[in-house]
């Protein structure tokens, strides 16, 4: 790793743990929060959970972890560019994710709507659930344990009533500050993957064609440049070289403006970060051009009405795992059940959250096929 810049995260001055350790003998904190990470049931669980396509539709489409994996590698790369601190990057990565629902969006979004008398569901917050709580791998706590840095990270979001229950890592939002760099390079990495790489899946599953994406700036400009400099490529080549052109002009764009920001602005240390303006983002033409992609996949892919059916059976299932759930907590695995009625909910979702797209549709026929 290159010299950091003197407003990076520092794993040697990290705000620390929730429980106090020894410090690691042969990695710094944020590899170690990294390798935790990986260890944890919640990371492997990503394997089996969408984006966009359900688990069983294909076994090419991308899931949470191959996400959470080039949101990493993407990160990393503009970490490098910036001289800012990768492992801290590559941990928020990686974590990201770890509190997503099944079935993506639409789990989500039922989840919320079952929850709404009972707190609500929101994935980020979930996440941080995940790494302080319910993770149970260590003799001497609960979760993952991980530092301050990268669980500030993990919430990228957090309305001000749930950011009062946070302690410390919700006082930003109160403050109105800012997350270090890092946090904010993991957050637009995010971006450029999932944007980027939908567009990918799209075109593989048919939802979408190169003739509707032609009518998208970012996607038409590297396509000509792509189909100009090799006229016979055609297929899956073709469709690679023009995201992956797509990639690289937005990490370009997003090195370049972010310099700019920071050099505008000088912070000195990562307090200063914290009390400035966010520094890491896309210049106002490629932001705009970025927008315009969102636009078009929420509109062609995300609302297909072929997503829109899997959607439909998806918040089906979830919403009747919750209400049998609910109804009789003695359906649940001795694990989740609680003697505290008032608990019980949330233990509910905490359960439902974990499944993967197959083990939410198994337990939906466990409990309502009469054949099972």
């Amino acid at each position: 790793m290159s010299e950091l810049v003197p407003y990076a995260a520092d794993p040697a001055h990290s705000r620390g743990r929730m429980h106090d350790e020894p410090a690691p003998a042969t990695r710094n904190h944020f590899q170690r929060d990294r390798d935790r990470i990986i260890h944890s049931g919640a990371f492997r669980r990503l394997e089996y959970k969408t984006q966009v396509f359900i688990n069983h539709e294909g076994d090419l489409f991308r899931t949470r972890l191959t996400h959470s994996l080039e949101v990493a590698q993407i990160g990393r790369a503009i970490a490098r560019n910036l001289n800012l601190h990768e492992d801290l990057i590559e941990a928020i990565a990686l974590a990201h994710d770890l509190g997503h629902t099944p079935f993506g969006h639409a789990g989500q979004d039922q989840l919320n709507e079952c929850m709404h008398e009972y707190g609500g569901f929101e994935h980020n917050l979930q996440s941080l659930r995940v790494v302080d709580h319910l993770e149970q791998r260590y003799a001497e706590f609960d979760g993952l344990n991980l530092t301050f840095e990268v669980r500030e990270g993990i919430l990228k979001h957090c309305s001000l009533p749930n950011a009062r229950l946070l302690g410390e890592v919700g006082e930003r939002f109160l403050n109105k500050q800012q997350p270090s760099l890092e946090a904010q390079v993991a957050n637009l990495a995010d971006e450029i993957a999932y944007n980027n790489h939908d567009v990918d899946d799209g075109l593989r599953s048919g939802l979408i064609t190169m003739e509707q994406l032609e009518q998208v700036q970012l996607f038409a400009e590297q396509h000509a440049l792509v189909q100009q400099r090799y006229p016979d490529l055609t297929g899956r080549r073709l469709i690679h070289e023009t995201v992956r052109r797509m990639i690289h002009i937005l990490v370009t764009d997003l090195c370049e403006q972010s310099r700019r920001n920071i050099a505008a602005h000088a912070p000195k240390t990562l307090d200063d970060v914290r009390n400035l303006p966010p520094l890491i983002g896309f210049s106002p033409a490629i932001e705009a051009q970025q927008l315009e992609l969102k636009r078009f996949l929420r509109s062609n892919l995300y609302r297909h009405y072929r997503v829109n059916r899997m959607t439909s059976k998806a918040r089906r299932i979830i919403a009747e795992l919750f209400n049998a759930f609910l109804t009789d907590p003695g359906l649940l695995p001795d694990d989740y059940q609680t003697e505290n009625p008032d608990k019980q909910p949330r233990v509910i979702a905490d359960y439902i959250a974990g499944m993967t797209d197959r083990y939410a549709i198994r337990e939906h026929q466990r409990l309502f096929s009469i054949t099972e």
